[in-house]
C-alpha cells in the first residue's frame, strides 16, 4: 500500500518551495457551517484576505478520497453545493479516504493535515469545546485533544458561544495548550468580544505571537497554541441578545434529540434563523478578521524561521 499522498494546489506548492508564509483554512465552514451561496462567497473572501495580508491560503479538504491542501475555485464551488460531504474530524479521515468520499475538515482534521503538510498556522472561526451538559453527555470536541498533541497554532474568535466556555478553558489547560488573547485581556466568545473570563496571556502584535510560537516549539512542548482574536467591535452582537438566542436554540436541540457531530451545525443554523441573519453576518466578519491576523502572523513567523537558518 502506497503512503498517503497530499495533493497541493498550485499556489501552495509554490509557497512551500519558496518557504513562504502559508495559512491553513478548514472546509467545514464551507460544507457544514453556512448555507449556499454565503459559504462559497465567504470561502473566496477569506482566501483573498489571506492573500491581501501577504500569505498564501491553503484550504484543506478530502476530495474523492484524496487529501488536498489548497483548492481551486472549481473545487470550492463543488464543496459549497454538495450535500454528500462528510463532516470529517481527525478520527474520520481514514474511513472517508478508503471510501473515496468527500470530507469537509473540522478543526481537528485540518490541524492534523496542516501538520503533515508543514503548515504552522491555521485560521478558523471558533474551535469546538466542552458542550453544555457535558457532565451528563461527555460531549467534548476532538478539537481540544488535537490541540493538546498537534503543533499547530490556531487563530480563532474564542470558542463558539454555544459551548460551556469555563469548562472548555479548564480542559484546554489540562491539555497544556497556551491560550493567548490578541490585543485583549479577556477571552472572547465568538459573537461577542468578551466571555466574562480573563485570558491566560495577552500579546499585542503578530510579531510577538510569532516569537512565542518559535519559543514554544523550541521548548518541545508538543502542543498547539490557541490564539483568541476578538470579533471586531463593529461586528459584535449584543451579549444579552445572543445569549437568549443561543439558549432557545440549545433547548430546541435537546427537545429534538440532536446529538454528537450534528449538534453544532443544528445550533448555528437555528441561531442564524432566530437572529434573522445577524449571527451569520457576525460569523463571516470574525472569520475574515482571524484570517487577516493569521496571515500577518505567518509572514512574521516565516521571517523568524528564515533568520534562524
Amino acid at each position: 500500500m502506497a503512503p498517503i499522498t497530499i495533493r497541493y494546489g498550485r499556489d501552495v506548492a509554490a509557497a512551500r518551495a519558496a518557504s513562504g508564509p502559508i495559512v491553513a483554512l478548514e472546509s467545514t465552514i464551507i460544507t457544514h457551517g453556512m448555507p449556499y451561496p454565503a459559504n462559497l462567497e465567504t470561502a473566496r473572501a477569506v482566501e483573498q484576505v489571506v492573500r491581501d495580508n501577504g500569505a498564501t491560503p491553503a484550504t484543506i479538504a478530502v476530495i474523492k478520497g484524496e487529501v488536498f491542501v489548497g483548492l481551486d475555485d472549481e473545487q470550492l464551488e463543488a464543496l459549497a453545493q454538495s450535500k454528500q460531504v462528510v463532516k470529517a474530524s481527525g478520527r474520520d479521515l481514514a474511513a472517508v479516504m478508503v471510501r473515496k468520499g468527500d470530507g469537509g475538515t473540522t478543526v481537528s482534521a485540518t490541524m492534523r493535515i496542516a501538520a503533515l503538510a508543514g503548515i504552522d498556522i491555521f485560521a478558523t472561526g471558533g474551535v469546538g469545546g466542552v458542550h453544555r451538559g457535558a457532565e451528563q453527555t461527555f460531549d467534548i470536541s476532538a478539537d481540544l485533544t488535537e490541540l493538546g498533541q498537534t503543533e499547530t497554532t490556531v487563530v480563532c474568535a474564542g470558542v463558539k458561544s454555544i459551548l460551556d466556555i469555563p469548562k472548555t478553558l479548564e480542559y484546554v489547560e489540562t491539555q497544556r495548550v497556551p491560550v493567548i488573547a490578541y490585543g485583549s485581556d479577556d477571552f472572547p466568545a465568538f459573537y461577542t468580544r468578551s466571555s466574562g473570563l480573563k485570558a491566560d496571556h495577552r500579546l499585542d502584535t503578530p510579531e510577538e505571537i510569532a516569537e512565542a510560537m518559535i519559543l514554544h516549539a523550541q521548548l518541545g512542548s508538543g502542543t498547539g497554541i490557541l490564539i483568541a482574536n476578538p470579533i471586531p467591535e463593529a461586528d459584535a452582537l449584543d451579549t444579552a441578545f445572543i445569549d437568549k438566542t443561543i439558549a432557545e436554540a440549545v433547548a430546541e436541540a435537546e427537545k429534538k434529540g440532536v446529538a454528537r457531530k450534528e449538534v453544532t451545525p443544528f445550533l448555528l443554523d437555528r441561531i442564524n434563523q432566530l437572529s434573522e441573519g445577524k449571527s451569520l453576518k457576525a460569523n463571516i466578519a470574525l472569520v475574515k478578521n482571524n484570517a487577516a491576523l493569521a496571515a500577518r502572523m505567518a509572514v512574521a513567523h516565516s521571517a523568524l524561521k528564515t533568520q534562524q537558518k
